[in-house]
């Protein structure tokens, strides 16, 4: 048997066993994966977020720096929590919660949908909350961009 034979056999069993222990892995942490599954199925659409928002049953979190929201607008009933303030909103007691934002603190169990201008940061928003527990957080992906280009396309007709 060649050289070139033995190095590829090497090689081969080396890929295959590095992708089966991976298999492995995932399988053996599959009832663990609970954060690193709701990471992945979280993208809330124009109309799931608009029928979300006309039974009430969310709390919509607009991540944006405060002056683009003057500037630009927001979606109806979104709260304005920057992106840089939601680790610590998410963790300060009701009242204080309450005093700075003008709205009830969410519990860990209630269904949040964090919003920003294209979807990259309610994405890092998403994973903060996550990562503090709030189990039915959700994103927006397409944004305070897709839901102008939306409503005024409506509003058009």
């Amino acid at each position: 048997m060649s050289l070139r034979w033995l190095l590829l056999g090497s090689a081969r069993r080396g890929i295959f066993g590095s992708a089966e222990a991976a298999l492995w892995g995932l399988k053996s942490i599959e009832g663990n994966c609970h954060n690193f599954c709701t990471t992945v199925f979280k993208d809330v659409t124009y109309m799931e977020l608009k029928n979300l928002l006309k039974s009430k049953s969310i709390m919509l979190i607009d991540v944006r720096e405060t002056w683009e929201i003057l500037e630009y607008g927001k979606i109806p009933g979104s709260v304005n929590i920057p992106l840089s303030e939601v680790g610590e909103a998410l963790q300060m007691n009701p009242k204080d919660f309450n005093e700075k934002y003008n709205e009830v603190k969410p519990s860990k169990s209630d269904s949040l949908v964090f919003s920003c201008l294209a979807g990259e940061r309610s994405k890092k928003a998403l994973d903060t909350a996550i990562s503090l527990g709030y189990n039915s957080a959700q994103h927006y992906a397409g944004g305070w961009k897709e839901w102008a280009t939306y409503e005024y396309s409506e509003k058009k007709q």
